[in-house]
């Protein structure tokens, strides 16, 4: 069974999530002890370890490093894993008007990726005769 959250953890979520929502409807689900967060259907964006971090890819990747961003990395059978998933600087954060930008770069990320999923999922689903 997994382990519960702290009632600090579930307020850091929620307090994300409340402050997300002056930019777009944000929900989070629960999920390998984080959270992720999706804006109309799509996950953009993580919580893990009371830290947040948004979607990256090769398109906006350099713009999340250029200001300090790190990337989310966790434990997998003993080894560093790290997911396309980076922090923002408080200072970006707390300022809405910059997270706009960001949170929408983070969004076309995710839907990048997710178009690239599901045309790859087609591809492994075509018949060969």
């Amino acid at each position: 069974m997994g382990k519960s959250l702290s009632d600090s953890q579930i307020a850091f979520v929620q307090d994300k999530v409340d402050y997300l929502n002056q930019i777009a409807p944000v929900i989070a689900r629960a999920m390998f002890g984080g959270y992720g967060l999706y804006a109309e259907g799509i996950m953009f964006a993580l919580i893990a370890t009371d830290r947040l971090y948004f979607k990256v890819d090769d398109q906006n990747r350099d713009d999340f490093l250029s200001v300090g961003g790190e990337p989310f990395v966790y434990d997998r059978k003993g080894k560093p894993a790290q997911m396309s998933y980076y922090s923002l600087p408080d200072d970006i954060f707390n300022d809405l008007a910059q997270l706009v930008i960001w949170v929408e770069s983070a969004r076309a990320a995710a839907s990048r990726s997710r178009t690239k999923s599901t045309k790859k999922r087609k591809l492994n689903q075509i018949p060969i005769s």
